[in-house]
């Protein structure tokens, strides 16, 4: 297993540590918790990173890398619909997104075309995770609130050009 595979591992394995954290409760929780979400964000530049620049694009990776990325930023946003501080339209927005998409990329490797992650996809991705650390610290309500707008925008608009650009993967005659 190559270094970029043990640190997508690592994400994975920090997923249920950063619930547990939360659940917990104990003072200070949420800090502890903050610095689990970003340690993990940041295995997440770290594992891209060696695995393009060392030449250690796996398989595995490529198919649990997003993934554990997904089911991180996930978690993150269930927790806060739970407490109250995002509603749950905006989850599901983020959810249809990450369906849409990948079933998009599913039909094109049928059809032997690989799509890349555009530049939109790379800033929604970080506006989300930046957004969501900042929604763990005790900020006016006004801040969730227009992290949440950030997300939702980032993430509809990622997702729009996401299919405008990569429309003849389904044609038209198939609808």
């Amino acid at each position: 297993m190559n270094t970029a595979n043990k640190l997508t591992l690592l994400r994975v394995f920090m997923i249920p540590l950063f619930l547990v954290v939360l659940y917990w409760g104990f003072s200070g929780s949420q800090y502890a918790a903050l610095a689990i979400f970003v340690v993990a964000s940041l295995t997440d530049l770290a594992d891209g990173y060696i695995a393009r620049h060392y030449n250690q694009v796996t398989d595995f990776g490529k198919f649990m890398d997003p993934l554990a990325d997904k089911v991180l930023v996930v978690t993150a946003m269930l927790w806060f619909v739970q407490s109250g501080q995002m509603p749950a339209w905006a989850v599901a927005v983020v959810i249809f997104r990450e369906f849409a998409v990948s079933g998009m990329r599913l039909i094109a490797v049928e059809h032997g075309r690989v799509i890349a992650a555009g530049w939109s996809g790379k800033v929604k991705t970080a506006s989300t995770m930046v957004g969501l650390c900042l929604m763990f610290l005790p900020l006016p309500g006004w801040v969730n609130t227009v992290c949440v707008a950030v997300i939702v925008v980032t993430t509809v608009y990622s997702g729009i050009e996401y299919f405008v650009k990569n429309k003849d993967v389904i044609p038209m005659d198939q609808i």
